[in-house]
């Protein structure tokens, strides 16, 4: 049974911070779609349509009928653990560092077997489920649990590796004038962070969640106005090395096109959404990656609170998706950059939310709480790209098969 966690102990600052070891990161083509499916959440393999055969590891062609067509779908995670071994001196660098480490074989009810991580309550000959999860390098790799829930499953120290969980961590929230921002201040707060840090505009202007914000077990609010270069840096000087993760909930939403003379309002939603973002990276940036291996101090993660429209423009507020689409691409360029480190970068996009700048916008409409309930959950199944509520999941799965249509459809 899984021992609950305990606080990490404060870190010593005259002891060395620990250099990032870096996971083997080659994959094939084929193998990319495992890379996809653990970046949703979801357990998919390779399935025929010709025979029906569901495949392991990811392949050109059928092995049994040799059809070409192979195409990655959802099937079901259940098997049987065969056989589990414990690795005392592994040969890579990464895993060596973190011996004891648990692998096992795993034959699965869909058919194929496979090499799997084990968590400390799978048991030979058990039931487990299996997930496909992201490692630190980005890469699928499958991670078996027991098939039922245990006590204090989330604490196991080798699941731990692959999610990124704010309990026992300091996160940052840089816009807690948002109703996002508030939302994910206190969802941290109740998912057992050690510390949550409120970035707010104009600190000496009151606000009406201010009380409600300071009230919440430790919450900090701090002054961070991510438009503004110097408050951006010295924050960064003062909470840089102490920030596990950064969640950015900054936003500027406005409706309206680029036709009908919303210049302003594109360059504004720009310089909060895209630019700000960029000032965030390049002043946090370094010190995440460079603490991505500080063992129980490590720096793990960083979110970024995005609309689906990033995806597929939504003239009825053109400029605001146009800055979406753009802060998604520097979201793509930080997620890249920070790999290295071991730190996931997270984007969760959402449809319409149920504020005051989507008033005339018709439900589905998505709560803030919902929002921030699903980076929680993120991160704690050591997700990289979520999709909350009805209309996102739409427009994904219409992305995916008509792009061309959903752009009409939103035009219309």
């Amino acid at each position: 049974m899984t021992a609950p966690l305990a606080p990490p102990p404060r870190k010593d600052p005259l002891r060395r911070t620990r250099q990032p070891v870096p996971l083997p990161a080659r994959r094939s083509r084929a193998a990319e779609g495992l890379t996809r499916a653990a970046a949703e959440g979801r357990f998919m393999l390779q399935a025929c349509p010709d025979c029906g055969t569901v495949t392991y590891p990811p392949r050109d062609a059928c092995p049994r009928c040799l059809s070409a067509g192979l195409a990655f779908a959802n099937v079901p995670d259940g098997g049987v653990l065969l056989a589990a071994t414990t690795l005392h001196v592994p040969v890579g660098l990464w895993f060596r560092e973190r011996a004891p480490w648990r692998t096992g074989l795993v034959r699965l009810d869909a058919g194929p077997t496979m090499v799997a991580h084990l968590h400390g309550d799978c048991t030979e000959g058990g039931r487990v489920r299996l997930r496909l999860m992201l490692d630190r390098a980005g890469q699928a790799a499958a991670f078996a649990l027991p098939a039922t829930d245990t006590p204090n499953m989330a604490d196991d120290r080798q699941l731990r590796e692959f999610t990124a969980s704010p309990r026992f961590r300091r996160v940052l929230v840089t816009d807690g004038r948002s109703e996002t921002g508030v939302a994910v201040a206190r969802a941290m707060s109740a998912a057992g962070a050690h510390a949550v840090f409120v970035g707010v505009r104009e600190r000496w202007k009151p606000f009406p969640e201010e009380a409600e914000l300071a009230a919440l077990r430790g919450v900090e609010l701090v002054a961070l106005d991510s438009t503004d270069e110097r408050s951006v840096a010295r924050l960064a000087a003062d909470l840089g090395g102490k920030t596990d993760i950064l969640v950015n909930t900054g936003g500027h939403v406005r409706p309206g096109g680029l036709a009908d003379g919303r210049v302003a309002e594109f360059r504004d939603a720009l310089e909060r959404d895209a630019i700000g973002l960029a000032r965030l990276a390049a002043a946090f940036g370094p010190a995440l990656r460079w603490r991505g291996a500080d063992r129980e101090n490590a720096a793990v993660a960083w979110v970024n609170c995005l609309s689906v429209h990033a995806l597929a423009s939504w003239p009825a507020y053109g400029a605001w998706s146009a800055a979406q689409a753009a802060a998604l691409s520097v979201a793509v360029c930080l997620r890249a950059e920070l790999r290295p480190g071991g730190i996931r970068v997270m984007n969760v996009f959402a449809g319409p939310l149920d504020t005051d700048w989507f008033q005339a916008v018709p439900p589905p409409k998505l709560a803030p709480a919902a929002l921030a309930a699903a980076v929680v959950d993120g991160l704690e199944r050591g997700l990289e790209d979520v999709f909350v509520g009805d209309v996102a999941l739409d427009i994904r799965d219409r992305l995916a098969a008509n792009p061309k249509a959903v752009e009409r459809e939103l035009a219309g």
